[in-house]
């Protein structure tokens, strides 16, 4: 059994690695790629996987984490925001698809609860397909992004019902009205504690977790927390996905925001990918060779047919021209939840065994289908809008610049509270829980993470930044994240905090420009207020002070060739102490009266 676990993920990996790379290289995208691995190794393909059905149940806890993902990024009141978007774009696509498949459908002489229910799984899209390919054109946060988003997340919500429904309409009726009753008050009871829970125990708990100071355990509470909330939504009856959805939003304004989403990312990656492959294994091609016009003239009808409904809703949905026609491809498939309206319409027996296998090979094609008509959309619809005149931009949605600030401790703090002041849009990143606990209690936006995890800079936006402040405490963790960000973020402006003179100089050596020595100011503004109480003018102190700030930045720089050679080091050093002294010795001449009287003053 161990060995069979083993065997077949070292076949899953292999398949991936080979497919994928070679599908991007032509041009077809990762979740092509995928898919055609998953053909390749199924009962179709060589047959080096059987277990079709349980591979593609746990795979799909790699759409269960996209959507906790994506519920991160989408704060409550942005989900409010985008309400009319949601419910208004969504019920339009899935009962505009629904009405004219389930038309079609009984014009073609097809009993009108087959039809029905038909249609409804048929309206729905796959969340995966659609928003990895999004994200892997960078589209997201552009308006194609923003309808495809609403229109997903309002079809994951509409899948409830639909499963739901499908009872009725079956030969095992309803078994009366208690246990759906029961069955509600359950879900409004498991919403009402994952809301309390999220506000006031996951939050605790995960400072409690951080202070352990074990970033495994930050990482493995992360998959327990989506693991249970996936469970206790299939134990009411709700969508994993849609679960893990609203337990991101509810973390959405938390300060572990990114670090959740960073640690949950490569699960999250691979279990997408397995799930694509499962999808390209569970491509009967029995059912297909048997009828393969039929199932051809469906999945080119059922494609047809909702492209249009989509591309009519993608005018109303004001998006570009240039977008229209990929919006339309990008949700034409069928989707994950097909399957799972299929299989309860075949329970309830509304769907005999052979209609139900007919009509997930027709999403399941549909969904390999999708990467291919977005080649022909980029190949040979995208150029006509890049013809003629310079194509307009897209009205992508503006990402402020921004500082990030890595460290707000005391240093960190005051800088940041310096740029918000005058209007700064700040990003801050910091490792102490406590702290974390007392700024946000000020309403400033703060977040966990260890700052020297390049997965973390990009995800605090990094590239997009206008600078970067390096406040943090570690020296070692300081030159690491310097590192870090030379290394993936070249054109990112540093500006860093040095601890001491080596400090200094080691960030010198990796070409960072401008440095504070953390106490060098606050000390030299001390040592003038000291001269002035003893005695020395207000001038004098101010010039004295000037004048060894100075000094002491040009000996650094006559230092800084030298500081790796001891002896060297020394003998510059000393020299510069020497040339200090002589100096100081020729002001001591000045007397108070050569001074200014109008610098006495404090």
């Amino acid at each position: 059994m161990e060995h069979g676990l083993l065997l077949n993920a070292l076949i899953y990996l292999a398949a991936a690695v080979i497919a994928v790379p070679i599908a991007k290289k032509l041009g077809m995208g990762a979740v092509l790629g995928y898919l055609l691995a998953g053909i390749a190794i199924g009962p179709w393909g060589l047959g080096l996987i059987g277990e079709v059905e349980d591979i593609l149940h746990i795979s799909e806890f790699g759409v269960v984490l996209l959507l906790f993902v994506i519920g991160l990024e989408l704060e409550p009141k942005r989900l409010w925001a985008m309400r009319r978007a949601i419910f208004g774009r969504g019920a339009a696509q899935v009962l505009g698809v629904t009405g004219a498949l389930c038309a079609a459908a009984m014009l073609a002489g097809i009993d009108w609860k087959v039809a029905l229910i038909a249609s409804l799984g048929l309206s729905l899209s796959s969340t995966a397909i659609a928003l990895a390919t999004l994200d892997e054109r960078k589209l997201m946060n552009t308006p194609t992004g923003s309808a495809s988003f609403a229109i997903l997340l309002f079809q994951d919500m509409a899948a409830i019902p639909m499963i739901a429904v499908v009872p009725l309409l079956g030969v095992a009726a309803a078994e009366g009205s208690e246990q759906g009753w029961l069955g509600m008050l359950k879900v409004v009871g498991v919403i009402g504690g994952l809301i309390f829970a999220g506000r006031h125990l996951v939050r605790p708990l995960l400072r409690i977790i951080v202070k352990t100071g074990l970033r495994e355990i930050f990482t493995a509470f992360a998959l327990l927390l989506v693991i249970a909330i996936g469970l206790l939504m299939q134990w009411v009856g709700m969508s994993m996905a849609l679960g893990a959805f609203m337990a991101g939003m509810l973390l959405a304004d938390s300060e572990y925001r990114h670090a959740l989403e960073t640690d949950l990312e490569p699960f999250k990656g691979l279990l997408l990918g397995l799930f694509f492959i499962a999808v390209g294994m569970s491509v009967d091609f029995g059912v297909f060779m048997a009828q393969p016009w039929l199932i051809l003239g469906l999945v080119a009808a059922f494609l047809c047919i909702k492209i249009a409904v989509l591309y009519g809703i993608s005018k109303l949905a004001e998006i570009p021209r240039s977008q229209q026609a990929l919006f339309a491809f990008l949700l034409s498939q069928g989707g994950e939840f097909a399957f799972v309206v299929f299989g309860a319409a075949e329970t309830a027996k509304v769907f005999s065994a052979e209609v139900a296998s007919m009509l997930v090979v027709v999403v399941a094609l549909s969904m390999v289908v999708t990467p291919l008509m977005l080649i022909v959309h980029d190949r040979l619809i995208a150029p006509r809008y890049r013809a003629g005149k310079k194509r307009q931009a897209d009205k992508i949605a503006p990402n402020d610049e921004h500082v990030i600030i890595a460290g707000f401790g005391r240093f960190g703090q005051i800088v940041g509270r310096l740029l918000t002041a005058n209007g700064i849009k700040l990003t801050v990143l910091d490792h102490d829980p406590d702290q974390i606990d007392l700024v946000r209690r000020f309403g400033s936006e703060v977040f966990y993470g260890d700052v020297t995890r390049v997965d973390l800079l990009h995800a605090a936006g990094a590239a997009r930044a206008r600078a970067l402040v390096v406040a943090v405490d570690d020296i070692d963790d300081s030159l690491k994240l310097v590192d870090a960000v030379r290394r993936e973020f070249p054109k990112l402006k540093i500006m860093a905090r040095a601890r001491n003179v080596t400090h200094y100089f080691d960030l010198r050596d990796r070409g960072v420009t401008i440095i504070q020595r953390e106490t060098f100011e606050a000390a030299l503004m001390l040592g003038r207020e000291v001269l002035h109480e003893l005695g020395f003018g207000a001038y004098q102190a101010r010039q004295a002070a000037s004048k060894f700030r100075m000094f002491n930045l040009r000996s650094l720089d006559k230092m800084y060739p030298y500081y790796k050679d001891k002896e060297q080091f020394l003998s510059v050093a000393k020299q510069a102490r020497e040339e200090l002294e002589a100096m100081f010795a020729l002001d001591a001449e000045l007397t108070d009266t050569e001074q200014p009287a109008g610098w006495e003053g404090n």
